[in-house]
């Protein structure tokens, strides 16, 4: 067990720092700003606790396989190489995928939503078929690292990533966009999944 860990752990670490940190170095080197927006919303709306789950989603990607060491067990059933390497399988797939939406992005990648900013919408790359290939990628890769350590504050990490996707999305970002691009992001969405391709396109 504790070698997985040890893997989750230093895969976790580096997705975290190029996903974040290189990625915001690079944007900030490119454009003169690094990209973070923070947190949107007043204390307790749904905006608000989209970014707080996103917090703990990232606190806890790294505190699951620290708790392992420390000697979590692994829930019931699923302590077997079979699970931890499709995990593993996930995890990377989720990285790279993360890193190419990113890529996508542009100028227009961003960390939160500044409803005063307007930026291009993006429609390229992974983009021309997930509206939030990004969040899609994260997902992904969160599962994957949940079933490296498959413990409780893996599970719960991962739920509290879930959760704040649909709520940064559905609350926030969409709700951004229809206002910022009108009919152009109409159009968008009716071409476009929400989180895979072909599903959660919207009525044209």
């Amino acid at each position: 067990m504790n070698a997985w860990a040890w893997a989750a752990l230093a895969l976790y670490l580096c997705w975290a720092g190029t996903a974040f940190g290189v990625r915001a170095a690079l944007q900030r080197r490119r454009t003169g700003d690094a990209g973070f927006r923070g947190i949107s919303g007043r204390p307790g709306t749904a905006s608000w606790w989209a970014g707080i789950l996103f917090v703990v989603a990232v606190l806890g990607g790294a505190a699951a396989p620290v708790a392992a060491l420390a000697g979590l067990p692994d829930l019931p059933g699923t302590e077997s190489p079979p699970v931890q390497g499709a995990g593993l399988v996930l995890t990377l797939a989720g990285m790279a995928s993360t890193l190419a939406a990113q890529t996508n992005m542009g100028a227009s990648w961003r960390v939160g939503v500044d409803d005063n900013e307007r930026t291009p919408l993006v429609t390229v790359g992974l983009f021309a078929h997930v509206r939030n290939p990004v969040f899609t990628a994260m997902t992904v890769a969160g599962a994957g690292f949940a079933l490296m350590v498959p413990n409780l504050v893996a599970v719960l990490t991962w739920a509290a990533l879930v959760a704040a996707v649909q709520l940064q999305v559905r609350v926030v970002e969409e709700p951004y966009l229809t206002a910022v691009h009108g009919e152009g992001y109409a159009a968008y969405t009716a071409r476009a999944g929400r989180f895979l391709p072909g599903i959660g396109r919207r009525a044209a």
